[in-house]
């Protein structure tokens, strides 16, 4: 398994594995459609690539294991490893968490102090549902949308026909649930996501309020 994984590793990392490399592996067997391996074996090195090109790639791989890896392998130092998991642990798990604060549910979290999780699976297939906010046994749903803005004016206008064929299932999510899906739409302002449609912040709320008495 051990050895697997860095030949495995070592074949991504060059790109031994690509379209360029081994031609196209997935077309070219659905092409041929062998019922056997030895058919598939066969139809690859005739009409793909042929054998002494793919034992080529072995080998190729072979000395970036060797030589390329063994080599970065030898200037990695015991402070090194020390440094890398306390920088994983401590660095990058607040970078982690200052983006996720940033994105829009995040904001929106911020903005009406409640918690806003991530919809099951399940609810994203039948409901259309990205997140949810719990207001005692009851649910609201929240949709998030990404758009384009030029001008002022929005430039995805199948994001509100998908919205009008959505509407279905979020009236069967309130049926469920009790409460209502909103949409959000998010924009990027300077690499930065922001809400578009501000004033459904206050909409959310005012439902929060309604399933709170």
């Amino acid at each position: 398994m051990a050895k697997e994984w860095i030949l495995n590793s070592a074949m991504n990392r060059f790109q031994l594995n690509f379209k360029r490399n081994v031609g196209p592996t997935s077309e070219s067997i659905r092409k041929c459609a062998p019922k056997t391996v030895d058919e598939r074996r066969e139809y690859y090195f005739s009409n793909v690539r042929s054998k002494d090109h793919i034992q080529n790639l072995g080998r190729v791989l072979y000395v970036k294991i060797t030589e390329v890896i063994h080599a970065e392998v030898a200037t990695i130092t015991e402070q090194d490893c020390v440094d890398y998991i306390e920088n994983l642990v401590i660095e990058r798990t607040y970078d982690g968490y200052v983006t996720e604060i940033e994105t829009v549910y995040g904001q929106l979290q911020k903005i009406l102090n409640v918690k806003i999780e991530p919809a099951p699976d399940e609810w994203d297939r039948l409901f259309d549902v990205d997140f949810y906010i719990k207001v005692g046994e009851r649910y609201i749903g929240l949709q998030i949308k990404p758009i384009s803005v030029s001008g002022g004016s929005i430039q995805l206008p199948e994001i509100f026909k998908e919205k009008m064929i959505q509407q279905g299932t979020h009236v069967q999510f309130t049926e469920v649930f009790g409460g209502k899906v909103f949409y959000i739409y998010s924009v990027k302002n300077d690499g930065r996501k922001e809400i578009y449609n501000r004033d459904v912040i206050q909409e959310i709320q005012l439902e929060i309020n309604r399933l709170s008495q």
